[in-house]
């Protein structure tokens, strides 16, 4: 990138002129004119005068709009990877127990669907009318045979554990680059190109172990269907409770918590890397965008090359991570006990067992697809917030 000045850009991009270039280019985004080396540069004023609690704030309400966008897409992410772990989305102990004059509507995929078979007075569909055979076909049988709404099935408690897993992840992720930044600038210069994976990777372990419990009741109710029609759901709580309940006779009630952190060790075997690939991707990607639009930039090319940058990593984040996401899943809707007694390998290794490379990528396409924009909105979304509370404190 050719040489610019910091002050060529807007001071409220955290992640523009002052961090360093992870290419090893040592051009622009960092120094005065070219040829001449910076004294230490440190984050932005507006960086710098926002506390954690405004950070904070900003990063909730990224969260809150990317939970409520993409939640369709991990809805069917789930959906797939249950499927793949054994799910039954298909009600076939009862169909045997029958009679001919039993409403059969609930075994129907569809009002249209012409593979029906009579059964009594009315038409059943073949069980693999229930099968789901991706992200499209996830889409449209839960709709027809659940309705529009539990595409966002979850909502609430993908909210709840949005909201604080972002309010912790993003705000510590500032103050930990900063601080490593500045202290590797001084005493070892050749590693702060690594100090963005190296605050992504401990600020997303902070977020999951605080929020692991939110995430256990969030799969659950996404990847499990609910046949009685009329009935609702349970919800976050109820989902949680269904967890414990199973150990709550037992007098060692203390550890009997330890359930509601199922999987977040494969947990953090997924989010870890995922944080690091992204931050190292996205931070080299943003400086970049943000080179070449240099004295011009705006508010809209700030917003695009954020988002740009966010699309790209977290696109590629999250297809290197699958594997570890399937693993997740499935120690998460299984037995507690025997989750609880595997390791994320050894579930690694029964999903190659029994599916092979295609096992371990389920559900990799609305992954994707989720992960691409979410990071994308919430990256672009903060920095507007921490402008907005910015520009308020200096009114």
């Amino acid at each position: 990138m050719a040489g610019c000045s910091r002050g060529s850009f807007p001071a409220w991009m955290t992640a523009a002129a002052t961090r360093v270039d992870l290419s090893g280019s040592g051009g622009g985004g960092g120094g005065a004119a070219s040829g001449t080396q910076p004294s230490q540069p440190g984050p932005p004023p507006a960086d710098q005068e926002l506390g954690m609690f405004e950070r904070a704030l900003s990063a909730a309400s990224a969260a809150f709009i990317s939970a409520i966008i993409v939640n369709p897409l991990d809805v069917a992410k789930t959906r797939l990877q249950a499927q793949a772990a054994g799910v039954a989305y298909y009600q076939a102990p009862q169909m045997a127990a029958l009679g001919p004059d039993s409403i059969l509507s609930e075994f129907r995929c569809s009002p249209s669907c012409t593979r029906g078979v009579i059964l009594g007075r009315e038409p059943i569909c073949p069980p693999d009318c229930f099968q789901y055979k991706g992200t499209v076909d996830v889409f449209l049988k839960v709709v027809r045979q659940e309705g529009f709404g539990r595409l966002w099935r979850g909502t609430n408690a993908g909210l709840a554990l949005a909201i604080p897993t972002v309010g912790i992840y993003l705000p510590c992720y500032d103050i930990f680059r900063n601080r490593i930044e500045d202290f590797t600038r001084s005493n070892a210069p050749g590693l702060t190109p690594y100090a963005p994976l190296v605050a992504g990777s401990v600020a997303r372990s902070l977020a999951c172990i605080a929020c692991s419990p939110i995430e256990l009741a969030r799969t659950r109710m996404q990847a499990y269907k609910e046949f009685q029609p009329g009935v609702k759901p349970p919800g976050m709580w109820k989902t949680l409770l269904g967890v414990l309940s199973p150990h709550a006779s037992s007098s060692q009630s203390v550890q009997n918590y330890r359930v509601l952190w199922t999987g977040v060790g494969a947990q953090l075997s997924r989010d870890v890397p995922f944080s690091a690939i992204c931050w190292s991707t996205l931070e080299p990607i943003r400086r970049k965008l943000l080179g070449l639009v240099g004295e011009e930039a705006d508010a809209a090319s700030v917003l695009g090359a954020n988002f740009a940058a966010g699309f790209v990593a977290g696109s590629l984040a999250a297809g290197l991570t699958c594997p570890l996401d399937v693993a997740k899943t499935r120690r998460q809707i299984e037995d507690a006990q025997k989750a609880m007694r595997m390791t994320t390998r050894q579930t690694l290794v029964d999903i190659w067992s029994s599916g092979g490379p295609k096992g371990l990528f389920t559900g990799v396409g609305p992954r994707v697809a989720r992960a691409g924009p979410s990071v994308g909105i919430v990256i672009s979304f903060y920095e507007v917030v921490k402008y907005a509370l910015h520009q308020s404190q200096m009114a």
